[in-house]
């Protein structure tokens, strides 16, 4: 029994009406959080406002990375989309094929993955955070932009954490040996399942600006929320 799939076992839990509980997520640097059943099942009228935006920006073939239950992917194929869903967990996989078919879904890796090329590419729920560390971020970005069809572009949110670590007096209180505030290792858990620890990055806007241009991409600012913020990153002409 595979014994890694937190989020896909929550997934087909809520599917299959059996008990579902909400994920604890731990973190190396943080308190532990939850991430709610209900938010993985959400519908377009409880996408945060970021999700809503970036809904309005995506056309033609699209590539919905990390769809975990495919939120995105229901709306945009109600809209009449063309969309295409990587995602790696089992369950949740499998999850998709039965439920979206008449997407195209995929199991691969998206740093492995070269299928096809898309119009609107989708790294939503902080989806820039699978490159892992700061210093992949301008690769991973070269990879996913290797993906694109002429014209098309890349959907992206992320945050700036850097308040997270901020005392009373507005100083840092992050590791000084720390490569970058926004790394993170986080752990999952659901039942009897457990991801293990992984590599995250949350990315700043000034930042993630200076890696899409060393990545050959454009940067636009599409919406803002509190520390959080919605790009859009076409390839440079």
């Amino acid at each position: 029994m595979n014994t890694k799939d937190p989020i896909g076992s929550a997934i087909w839990d809520f599917h299959t009406n059996n008990n579902p509980i909400d994920i604890t997520v731990e973190s190396d640097l943080i308190d532990d959080d939850f991430l709610p059943i209900n938010h993985l099942m959400r519908e377009y009228t409880d996408f945060p406002k970021l999700e809503a935006t970036a809904m309005n920006f995506c056309e033609g073939k699209i590539l919905d990375v990390g769809a975990a239950a495919g939120p995105h992917a229901k709306y945009l194929l109600e809209k009449g989309h063309d969309v295409t869903t990587l995602e790696v967990s089992p369950k949740a996989f499998k999850y998709l094929n039965e439920v979206y078919p008449t997407a195209k879904h995929y199991s691969t890796p998206i740093l492995e993955f070269n299928s096809g090329k898309y119009d609107t590419i989708l790294l939503l729920m902080n989806g820039i955070g699978l490159a892992g560390t700061f210093n992949e971020v301008t690769p991973f970005l070269k990879h996913v932009a290797s993906l694109l069809a002429p014209g098309g572009s890349i959907l992206c949110d992320s945050t700036d954490v850097q308040n997270v670590f901020e005392d009373e007096e507005g100083g840092l209180w992050v590791d000084l040996n720390a490569n970058y505030y926004g790394e993170f290792k986080f752990n999952m858990k659901y039942k009897d399942h457990e991801s293990g620890w992984f590599n995250w990055v949350y990315v700043d806007l000034k930042n993630l600006e200076e890696f899409a241009n060393e990545a050959g991409l454009s940067l636009t600012l599409l919406d803002e929320d509190e520390n959080s913020f919605l790009v859009q990153l076409t390839k440079q002409v």
